[in-house]
């Protein structure tokens, strides 16, 4: 009868362990689920710098539909100066690799927009500041890891003649070509809503 009792008490003492054991590993799995995700996200001032930097360029781009060569070269200027102060050490927080890979693209935008500022000829200007988006889309807002307005790419497959296209960014959906622009020497403003939403830039 002791035995019994014993082995009893026995199986009680496993079962209440293994019940423990179990309970304990369930809720962790739970409050590891409930856990909200970690989302990485820039400074106000690294995201004010890139800000600055696209709306500079979008009126780099207004510009040239006016075919303003004066407003397009005073505006690049500025977009030099704000390519050289965006502060890129911020993503070292992400990886080492991310910060330099940032500056090897900027500078690459930075390289074309000094090169459109040596220019005379509008044509050139153009083809310079086709360069700019190249770089721009898509290394310089995944790199960064955008987080700025909504954005679209546009692109027109005739901007420098047939077969010759170009992309171009713009912050509305509204086709308003900076390549044939409203005073192009050939098609005058007949081209200005040539072409179409290649794809948009969002938020990650």
């Amino acid at each position: 009868m002791k035995k019994v009792m014993i082995f009893g008490l026995l199986v009680v003492a496993a079962f209440a362990v293994y019940w423990f054991m179990f309970r304990k590993t369930g809720n962790s799995a739970t409050d590891t689920r409930q856990q909200p995700i970690a989302l990485k996200k820039h400074s106000d001032g690294f995201n004010a710098s890139i800000d600055k930097v696209v709306t500079t360029y979008l009126s780099i781009k207004d510009a040239f539909v006016t075919a303003d060569t004066a407003t397009v070269k005073k505006n690049t200027m500025m977009l030099v100066s704000l390519l050289d102060s965006i502060p890129v050490s911020e993503l070292n927080n992400d990886s080492a690799n991310v910060s330099e890979v940032a500056k090897a693209t900027i500078a690459d935008i930075r390289a074309n927009a000094v090169s459109l500022l040596s220019q005379a000829d509008i044509t050139e200007m153009r083809q310079d500041f086709r360069m700019m988006t190249e770089m721009m889309y898509p290394a310089f807002f995944n790199t960064i890891n955008y987080e700025g307005q909504k954005l679209y790419l546009q692109h027109c497959p005739m901007a420098f003649g047939e077969d010759k296209g170009a992309d171009w960014i713009s912050n509305s959906e509204e086709i308003i070509n900076p390549y044939l622009g409203k005073n192009h020497p050939e098609y005058k403003g007949s081209m200005l809503h040539c072409g179409e939403i290649k794809d948009t830039i969002k938020a990650r």
